[in-house]
């Protein structure tokens, strides 16, 4: 399994960012993908899942209303887009694929990509 992430940047506080996560080496429609981040001086958060058999979605409440995961699957790619930016938001973002239906937490993922930074400035 190999998992790559792109579209970290800085942005302003209230901007957006969309971070792209192309997957290979598993069957597709059968994991689901999980979006995690990690501050500095924290532990990792799951933030957004999303079940790639059936599109079913799950946020954390301190991005539910401002991030979507969406994913296109001819393309085995899957989004986290970042709306309403604030400075709390900045850490590194990284996918994560495994056997789960859809789950925020670090142990239901033994695949990880390397992580894109996130930065939001006020």
């Amino acid at each position: 399994v190999q998992l790559v992430e792109s579209g970290g940047g800085l942005v302003q506080t209230g901007g957006s960012l969309r971070l792209s996560c192309v997957a290979s080496g598993f069957t597709w429609h059968t994991y689901g993908i999980g979006w995690f981040r990690q501050a500095p001086g924290r532990e990792r958060e799951g933030v957004a899942c999303i079940n790639l058999n059936s599109g079913v979605t799950n946020y954390a409440d301190s991005v539910k209303g401002r991030f979507t995961t969406s994913t296109d699957n001819a393309k085995n790619t899957a989004y986290l887009q970042m709306n309403s930016l604030k400075s709390e938001d900045t850490a590194v973002y990284y996918c994560a694929a495994d056997l789960v239906l859809c789950g925020l937490h670090e142990v239901d993922y033994g695949n990880w990509g390397q992580g894109t930074q996130v930065t939001v400035s006020s």
